[in-house]
C-alpha cells in the first residue's frame, strides 16, 4: 500500500513539472501588434506591423525598419536596415515563450549580452 502510494506521488509531480506553456507561434509569424514600454519614465505604447522578413515598428513618434530572420517556429533576429548609431547595428534575439489567443509573451536580448528581458505583444489585426 505505502509503495503504491509513493509511486502515485513520484508519477504526479513528475507529470505537474512537465507542463509546458502554449506555444503556436506560427500565428504571430505576420500580423499588427501593439505593446507597451516604459520612456522616460512615462508608460508608452509601440506598434510594429511584421510581414515576411520585415518588421516595421512605430514609437515614440518614429518609424523603423527591421529585418526578420527566423532561427525556428518560435525564435528569430531583428536587425535594423539602416540603423542610425552604434547600438541600433546590434541585433535583437527574440523567443516567443507562451501564447494565447491574440497574444504573445516574448523574451529578447542584444545578440551576444546575457541579460534578458520580457514583454507581451498583442496581436492587433
Amino acid at each position: 500500500m505505502k509503495k503504491s502510494l509513493w509511486l502515485l506521488v513520484v508519477m504526479g509531480t513528475m507529470l505537474a513539472s512537465c507542463h509546458q506553456p502554449e506555444r503556436y507561434c506560427e500565428a504571430y509569424r505576420n500580423g499588427v501588434f501593439s505593446f507597451d514600454y516604459i520612456a522616460d519614465g512615462i508608460a508608452k505604447t509601440g506598434k510594429f506591423t511584421r510581414q515576411g522578413d520585415l518588421s516595421i515598428e512605430y514609437y515614440d513618434g518614429k518609424i523603423d525598419s527591421s529585418s526578420v530572420r527566423w532561427i525556428n517556429d518560435c525564435e528569430y533576429v531583428v536587425k535594423k536596415i539602416n540603423p542610425k548609431n552604434k547600438s541600433e547595428e546590434r541585433s535583437i534575439h527574440m523567443k516567443i515563450l507562451s501564447t494565447t489567443e491574440n497574444s504573445y509573451t516574448f523574451e529578447y536580448n542584444i545578440v551576444g549580452d546575457s541579460n534578458k528581458s520580457r514583454g507581451t505583444a498583442i496581436k492587433t489585426n
